[in-house]
């Protein structure tokens, strides 16, 4: 191994780490001042900043947008062709240079200002152009950057990046952003998929381990076991009554000894089972397990036993089919 390379990956992760922890101690009136501008903000969240800044800048208006700020990137160059349209005197710009010299950037500024449009500004400097153009300043200046030349945009896009997430934070606790919202926004992904899919949709249908109060518990190990969900549902006239889990099993086998195969489902069976509705949320499946700490729920439609959700198919990532 090169002790070397090592070496110079590991200062680069410092330097990064020691510009994000600088940031802490300028989290002041003017980084509230921000989240509040944009919390109000009756328009759009416009990002703006050309090179790294600007694909900083993309990333931070995609943050900002997918926790429920209308957000969107926008490149100064585009703007002198038509793309100013975009803007209403209802935005918000966030503009983005480290510099705050930037001179595609300042010469969008004026034409942002004759639209009445706050502008918030992330700079190193607080003396630049873009600090004084700026409703809003939030300084991200860093002490050096990351690479051994002092020239390349690391630390300093690293701590850019950190301050857009934590105004994107910040913004989740000023808005009451919920989970079920971000799942609204992201129905393509698999949490947005958990979070707003019903339990009818994931629910195990087939084969279900159906038992009556009579039935002896030799013949209830059988039926369980080729359910496969560790659990029996003991139903009586279409009433469910109570189940049987594994557990239940196997401490009956432990306090009944040879009694236990003739003794009926219903000396054992809990007779108060926790059930949910085929149209309740995977979510709330899952949160009414946690609760109890259980591993499964019996699914109703009504009055009516439909199904069995256990607590494997609320994981996110677990496949929506079985």
């Amino acid at each position: 191994m090169n002790k070397d390379i090592i070496e110079k990956a590991t200062e680069c992760l410092q330097c990064e780490a020691k510009a994000i922890e600088a940031l802490e101690s300028r989290l002041d009136e003017s980084f509230v001042r921000a989240v509040e501008a944009i919390r109000d903000c009756k328009g759009k969240i416009v990002v703006t900043g050309v090179g790294k800044s600007g694909h900083i800048g993309s990333k931070i208006a995609a943050t900002l947008a997918s926790t429920g700020t209308p957000a969107f990137f926008l490149n100064p160059l585009d703007a002198y062709h038509g793309d100013l349209g975009m803007l209403t005197e209802n935005d918000l710009v966030l503009a983005i240079s480290y510099s705050g010299a930037t001179e595609e950037l300042l010469r969008f500024l004026p034409l942002i200002q004759a639209k009445g449009i706050t502008i918030i500004g992330f700079t190193g400097h607080d003396d630049s152009l873009l600090a004084r153009y700026s409703d809003i300043h939030l300084n991200i200046a860093v002490e050096h950057e990351a690479d051994p030349l002092n020239l390349i945009p690391t630390a300093s896009t690293t701590a850019t990046l950190a301050l857009g997430d934590a105004l994107a934070c910040a913004l989740i606790e000023a808005k009451h952003f919920q989970p079920t919202d971000f799942a609204r926004l992201h129905p393509g992904g698999d949490l947005g998929r958990k979070l707003l899919a019903k339990v009818e949709e994931v629910m195990f249908t087939e084969n279900l381990p159906f038992l009556t109060p009579t039935t002896k518990l030799a013949e209830a190990i059988e039926i369980v076991t080729n359910g496969k969900l560790g659990v029996g549902l003991v139903v009586e006239k279409e009433t469910l009554v109570g189940v049987i889990t594994d557990g239940d099993i196997r401490r009956a086998m432990q306090r009944l000894g040879q009694a236990f195969f003739d003794t009926p489902v219903a000396e054992i069976m809990s007779k108060n089972p926790k059930t949910i509705s085929k149209d309740a949320k995977i979510v709330e499946a899952g949160e009414t397990m946690n609760h109890y700490s259980i591993h499964t729920l019996v699914v109703m439609d009504g009055a009516q036993v439909v199904g069995i959700i256990d607590s494997f198919s609320c994981l996110p990532g677990t496949r929506f089919y079985h």
